[in-house]
């Protein structure tokens, strides 16, 4: 019981401003946030060298192992039960990482590392929702439940707070661990997960049946006046190709205008929203950037990165594909990430409405560092900017257009095209834009 007012209290404090930590399909393989591949460039190699100099800010490494020394000392002399050294270790650098107090920065142990290096590719054994999690609090809510799954059959919907997993509480625990580990699991097998309704103050356990997903990263159809609607649910591998289609197929239909819905989508890999922007926007668009960026001339500048040494990738459009209609993309507080690279370019080149609410302000990079033993740190290594330069890192990017979706709407899994608000008023927008 106290475990679960200790669980209540942070859901109120954080229930509602969510982080978003990496690609969070349930049941999925890992993102790398904005970074779709690991940057194994001999960054992890740097320890020998930190011990052998000691400038100023660094860490007093002989003062360091010199205290582990003696703390080992008088646990091989005083400590009762056995000692787990290896768990031991590993614990040694989950804190020095947890020290950086960045959410995002995380030390993976081997079996750890090894549940999340597998290939993003669009099907998992899981139960069908999207989770996010609080930076504050580490309380995981569920942002989207796909319709057909053992989730919605279970009965979860957006904005249950998962509690446990099993007889485990995963509040506090890395989400892509909560997913890979825990939720995640063979086809046919079963999982409990415990939730807490807000709105009912009740704890609901759910028992479901793990099984194949196939993700729909994109879906589209062609609306009234024309206007043809896109949705995409997050950045895979699989994604560009899909929405490449979507575009393709909505032309051949006649389209005069094109909605993108990013609400709810957590982001993904760099290259899949980078292709996406590059099939949109013409090659050589040239804009202002107040930090005097070195950019190539009459280059479309998509988005670029800067490090603590202030330099990162650049990416360019290139493809010679262009989408010139009016348009318009849908995003809410739990668009992130690659949503707001996506959403950010075609705002600062004037080619798209922002309609919905501000979204959710994760703009810093994460990359994966393999150390020794299988074993690897995933650690934030830069920003990333809009053409224009903005830094939306924990500010959002600001719709041009602000309308909340229903309050009645936000619990169901699927609303209706009829029922949603917010749609409409981005069909409103593109209707006055003729």
């Amino acid at each position: 019981m106290e475990s679960k007012n200790k669980f209540w209290k942070g859901a109120l404090v954080g229930a509602l401003l969510t982080t978003l930590a990496g690609l969070v399909i349930v049941g999925m393989s890992l993102g790398i946030f904005l970074i779709g591949r690991a940057a194994i460039d001999g960054k992890g190699q740097a320890a020998e060298s930190a011990q052998a100099e000691n400038q100023e800010g660094n860490l007093d490494m002989n003062r360091i192992v010199a205290k582990i020394q003696t703390i080992q000392s008088v646990i091989d002399k005083y400590y009762l039960f056995n000692e787990d050294t290896k768990n031991v270790e590993d614990w040694i650098y989950k804190g020095m990482l947890y020290g950086l107090e960045d959410p995002y920065t995380v030390y993976y142990t081997a079996d750890e590392y090894e549940k999340l290096v597998e290939d993003t590719a669009g099907e998992y054994c899981g139960i069908g929702v999207m989770v996010s999690q609080s930076a504050a609090t580490g309380i995981i809510t569920v942002t989207k439940v796909f319709e057909g799954t053992p989730g919605a059959e279970a009965g979860m919907q957006p904005g249950d707070l998962i509690y446990k997993v099993g007889d485990e509480e995963m509040t506090g625990m890395d989400l892509e661990l909560v997913v890979k580990d825990h939720i995640k699991g063979a086809e046919g097998t079963s999982v409990i997960v415990t939730v807490l309704r807000p709105d009912t103050g009740a704890y609901i356990d759910m028992t479901m049946e793990r099984r194949q997903i196939t993700v729909p990263t994109v879906e589209h159809e062609m609306l009234a006046d024309n206007i043809g609607y896109i949705s995409v649910s997050q950045f895979d591998t699989v994604t560009a190709g899909q929405f490449k289609s979507a575009i393709d197929d909505l032309e051949k239909q006649g389209m005069e205008k094109m909605i993108v819905d990013l609400r709810n989508n957590p982001g993904g890999v760099v290259d899949s929203v980078v292709s996406m922007l590059d099939y949109i926007l013409p090659d050589d668009l040239v804009i202002e950037n107040p930090n005097l960026v070195k950019t190539k001339k009459n280059k479309t500048l998509l988005v670029y990165m800067a490090d603590k040494n202030g330099e990162g990738e650049q990416y360019y459009a290139s493809d010679g594909h262009k989408v010139d209609i009016p348009m318009a993309v849908l995003v809410n507080g739990q668009s992130a990430s690659a949503s707001e690279v996506f959403s950010g370019a075609l705002k600062a080149y004037g080619r798209a409405e922002l309609v919905g609410t501000k979204t959710f302000g994760k703009g810093i990079v994460q990359t994966l560092f393999p150390l020794d033993h299988g074993t690897a740190i995933k650690m934030t290594v830069a920003h990333y900017y809009t053409p224009s330069g903005f830094d939306l890192h924990g500010k959002g990017l600001e719709p041009d257009v602000t309308v909340d979706l229903i309050e009645e709407l936000k619990t169901k899994i699927k609303i209706e095209h009829s029922e949603d608000n917010q749609l409409a008023e981005a069909i409103k927008v593109l209707n006055q834009n003729r």
